[in-house]
């Protein structure tokens, strides 16, 4: 209804209205932009409150340090941009844009709310997915195009998460279409509303190992081992300098936010309990807000492990348990069948 009213004022179609507003508004590029500077600033303070240290706080401390994160992000803009002269360049320049770029894609078939995404297909799942797993490859590239040891170790790192975490993200999202029997978002989330159980209560299990690897595919403690800063700088990123800096940061941030995202309706019902395109989008947010918050504050509590100890963790233990996520998406399937 909101995008057919606002093609009428416009005199656009509706679908060039819906395909605009997803990708670029919400839950598109702009509700991104705002929620990342809220999660660095609350990583920031929740850490330090927890450590028993300050946080940001000499910028705006009226505001507890609100203003620091737009104080950073006018630093990264009017800092100069080198490339090494031993570097690949264009591929040192274009690889970070493509990565975060290709990543954003992903907002316009993950949906906001009811009836808010910019494109439905009955595979938006899988498209999703798809889209978000082409990032490591350019991470790697970053690494290579870099020609520092330190980059050359962080990307090598990145395969070695890659190959670790997806196959969990992938197998437990799979036991979750499984256990509804369809492969799009909106599908999902009419289930969970129609019989009133979300995919949570349904398959804890699956559920358990998508968050878990969610974390290691963004690169969040205790899995971060691709930055490793006492060891390797900034890993494949350590030779980036302004905004491409910036960029891939941002990567991994807007990683973590569509997995959030599509956590939420895989396994929290998406907009449920309303059918109403606005609170319906509020809901959504506001319980992606809540997963996020929950991912920033394990870097206060946990510490990072080893990369042996995280292969063996997934492998020899998570793996094995997405098997059974299997079986209890074949137990309750029956549930969503009607």
């Amino acid at each position: 209804m909101v995008f057919e009213a606002v093609a009428g004022l416009l005199g656009a179609p509706e679908w060039l209205v819906r395909a605009v507003f997803a990708p670029l508004v919400y839950p598109g590029l702009l509700t991104f932009t705002f929620m990342a500077l809220f999660l660095i600033w609350a990583e920031r303070k929740i850490a330090a409150r927890v450590q028993m240290r300050v946080g940001p706080y000499y910028v705006s401390p009226r505001l507890h340090g609100a203003l620091q994160m737009i104080a950073d992000g006018v630093k990264f803009a009017f800092q100069e941009i080198i490339v090494p002269l031993e570097a690949e360049k264009w591929s040192f320049i274009l690889s970070p844009i493509l990565a975060f770029t290709i990543v954003a894609l992903s907002f316009t078939v993950v949906p906001g709310g009811p009836g808010v995404y910019g494109f439905q297909t009955e595979f938006s799942i899988l498209v999703a997915y798809a889209l978000i797993t082409i990032a490591p490859i350019l991470t790697i590239i970053m690494g290579w195009a870099s020609s520092n040891k330190f980059a050359y170790i962080g990307a090598g790192r990145e395969a070695l998460v890659s190959i670790t975490g997806e196959a969990t993200i992938l197998a437990s999202m799979l036991a979750a279409a499984m256990m509804y029997g369809v492969l799009d978002f909106t599908s999902v989330v009419e289930k969970q509303i129609s019989t009133g159980v979300i995919g949570l209560v349904a398959n804890p299990i699956a559920a358990l190992l998508f968050f878990i690897a969610a974390l290691l595919a963004t690169d969040r403690v205790p899995f971060d081992l691709v930055l490793g800063e006492q060891e390797i700088v900034q890993g494949p990123y350590t030779e980036y300098s302004g905004l491409l800096f910036a960029l891939t940061m941002a990567i991994d941030y807007a990683k973590l936010y569509v997995l959030m995202l599509m956590f939420t309706h895989l396994f929290l019902g998406g907009w449920m309990p309303f059918t109403d395109p606005l609170l319906g989008s509020l809901a959504v947010l506001a319980k992606t807000t809540l997963l996020l918050l929950l991912a920033v504050f394990l870097r206060a509590v946990y510490a990072r492990m080893r990369l042996d100890q995280v292969a063996a963790f997934f492998w020899a233990r998570l793996f094995p348990l997405a098997l059974i996520a299997f079986a209890v998406s074949a137990i309750v399937h029956q549930l969503y069948a009607g």
